[in-house]
């Protein structure tokens, strides 16, 4: 049951957790505008294209090329699937992929399978990208997981936990401006949301549908520390934590 009156909060391990989180997103907003998140910053943008993709296939579309921008745009081509539920998976995706990343920062397991799946969805689409833009990015945050993966598993220099949670942070907080920025302070005719209203039968314009957007990521950034503090169970003898609701 969830542990809703928080009682015996919070152990060390959840502190540690919050704590990272919190530093984490101070760093991140210190340095908004510099060059040093530049490569987060575009790679979450590959995140939003990949999750255009997923749905593209999921529902037996095809997924033609995906292009990211130095500018932090991108573009996802695609024929065939089920356009109204394309649209949205860029925004709502990439959200929930940084949801994911937050909690499986939580344990080394479920992290070298996160580290292992992002890897994976690097050279897929390292293979479909159409501009050396996305080829570059792929490249080298494969360069440097394996990095990472290496000092993880061969030093003293344990940072795999700490580089997805970092990853997840960074993901969810770009979501949550870049929908406030495309859709609620200025209208983009061509955006996600926008395109959506127009085939939707909902009485509702692209900043209503923003607006909607942005409370789901607001959650999904706020869930894993809900998760953590209600449902924190240790699975003896299995070396891992189970988050439960």
């Amino acid at each position: 049951m969830p542990n809703w009156e928080l009682k015996n909060c919070c152990k060390h391990d959840q502190v540690v957790f919050l704590v990272t989180i919190g530093v984490f997103t101070v760093v991140i907003l210190v340095l908004w505008r510099t060059f040093l998140l530049t490569p987060f910053k575009l790679i979450t943008v590959f995140i939003h294209e990949a999750s255009h993709a997923i749905a593209c296939k999921l529902t037996c579309g095809q997924v033609e090329g995906i292009q990211v921008h130095a500018n932090e745009g991108g573009v996802t081509q695609t024929r065939g699937g089920v356009y109204w539920l394309i649209l949205p998976a860029g925004y709502l995706g990439s959200s929930f992929w940084g949801m994911v990343f937050i909690l499986a920062s939580t344990n080394l397991l479920t992290a070298r399978i996160a580290a292992g799946c992002f890897a994976v969805a690097l050279i897929v689409v390292l293979f479909v990208a159409k501009n050396w833009t996305l080829r570059g990015l792929c490249i080298g945050f494969l360069i440097c997981l394996a990095i990472i993966w290496v000092l993880q598993e061969t030093t003293k220099v344990r940072i795999l936990r700490y580089f997805i949670l970092f990853m997840g942070v960074m993901n969810s907080l770009f979501s949550v401006y870049d929908i406030y920025d495309d859709l609620i302070s200025r209208r983009v005719n061509s955006s996600d949301a926008e395109k959506f209203a127009e085939i939707c039968p909902c009485p509702c314009n692209g900043v209503g549908w923003g607006v909607i957007w942005e409370l789901y990521h607001l959650y999904s950034l706020l869930e894993p520390c809900t998760l953590d503090l209600l449902s924190y169970l240790e699975v003896e003898g299995l070396g891992f934590k189970l988050f439960l609701l």
